[in-house]
């Protein structure tokens, strides 16, 4: 097949409007330009070449927005050759956007890592896309750094988020902090004025604190129940601000190990206004077995999925999910529906990272990134800008 050009027929499309059955996709030059039934493909492009789905479902790509690593490579370490590594493999599980998600590290060594994904996306991405860094950290509570190394932790500083965003302009989408800690507010306002997400995570937060930052613009949370003040009835916590406040958009680790599948349902059952998100936390080890790995600059221990810091036995560290293994999961398990579960897999990191004009989406005029899911929820087929993915 020839790339860029080509029809996609007889699907099941999960579109922002519902499944279209009988449904057919066409695309050129990479870009989407009928999305509707098989029967009334236009006539003009009837002579693309075509792929059958045969009564498969298309999806739009996944987005993830917290993604550490993949295939023994590290964002916190990144080289050309490492950064390809972690695309293509997570570009073989249905992701076809991500961002660059580094560790709470000293302050040269992410002015190294922005230098670096800078470079690799100014050249061509034959892989999964960066859409650009997710900083988790450095500016997090020292009370929840989880698997965070606490000796580079350090308050909220605007002014390393101003110098990186006047150097490296757009390439920062989304910054994890604690709220709390002195300096935040002043924070959020810089990031929000330049539309990168404000993330709060590895928290000490109160309800009130949240509310208070909640109102001068935070507006995402990250990996929701871990890392953070839980719920209770009279101290409702980080958690509570969050399940309670639609403006929070919040982030889910799909595993059936950072979170009980009873959890996400009640996440799911109150974020429902383009407001919940799939993410891996996948680190190092996604895509590989059980042994010895690093997240950052901390040894972690990886034993039947689960990954934990090896000198802190029962601090999980990342993850090594895939976006499709979580996207089955909330199906599957959590009871969500494909249209639903395709949302929080794609449309909705979309909408946080300001890039729904673009992808996250099946419909017209957007870059062709789409994956064709069979009834058992198993990836078949996968396009990137209209490029076939093939290992």
């Amino acid at each position: 097949m020839s790339n860029y050009n080509f029809q996609i027929v007889n699907g099941k499309i999960v579109s922002p409007k519902g499944i279209i059955e009988d449904g057919a996709v066409t695309v050129e030059n990479g870009v989407i330009t009928y999305v509707g039934s098989t029967a009334g493909i236009p006539q003009d492009v009837a002579e693309l070449e075509t792929v059958d789905a045969a009564g498969k479902y298309i999806l739009p790509g996944f987005i993830d927005v917290h993604v550490h690593g993949g295939m023994l490579e590290d964002f916190s370490k990144p080289s050309k050759a490492g950064i390809d590594a972690i695309t293509k493999l997570h570009a073989s599980q249905g992701t076809t956007t991500m961002l660059a998600t580094t560790m709470t590290m000293p302050k040269d060594i992410l002015d190294e890592v922005l230098a670096e994904v800078q470079s690799y996306m100014e050249n061509d991405m034959p892989y999964a896309q960066l859409g650009g860094v997710h900083l988790e950290g450095p500016f997090i509570s020292p009370k929840w750094p989880g698997a965070q190394n606490p000796a580079h932790i350090v308050p909220p500083n605007k002014d390393w988020i101003e110098q990186w965003e006047e150097q490296y302009p757009g390439l920062i989408k989304q910054v994890t902090f604690a709220p709390e800690r002195e300096g935040s507010h002043e924070l959020i306002r810089f990031l929000r004025k330049k539309g990168i997400a404000a993330a709060a995570g590895h928290t000490d937060a109160t309800y009130e604190d949240i509310m208070s930052a909640q109102a001068v613009g935070l507006n995402h949370s990250v990996h929701m129940f871990n890392a953070m003040t839980p719920l209770h009835h009279r101290k409702p916590g980080t958690a509570g601000a969050i399940l309670s406040t639609p403006a929070i958009s919040a982030e889910i680790i799909a595993d059936g190990i950072h979170v009980h599948k009873a959890a996400i349902k009640l996440l799911a059952s109150v974020k429902t206004d383009h407001n919940l998100l799939l993410i891996t936390d996948a680190m190092s080890a996604a895509g590989l077995g059980n042994g010895d790995y690093m997240l950052g600059d901390l040894p972690v221990v990886v034993k039947d999925n689960v990954c934990t810091l090896k000198e802190s036995e029962g601090t999980l560290a990342g993850s090594t999910l895939t976006m499709i293994r979580g996207f089955r999961y909330l199906i599957q398990e959590v009871g969500l529906s494909i249209e639903r579960a395709s949302e929080a897999a794609s449309g909705n990191p979309a909408r946080l990272l300001r890039m729904d004009h673009i992808t996250g989406s099946i419909e017209t005029g957007k870059q062709a990134d789409l994956l064709v899911v069979d009834t058992d929820l198993e990836l078949q087929q996968i396009w990137i800008k209209g490029r076939q993915f093939q290992e």
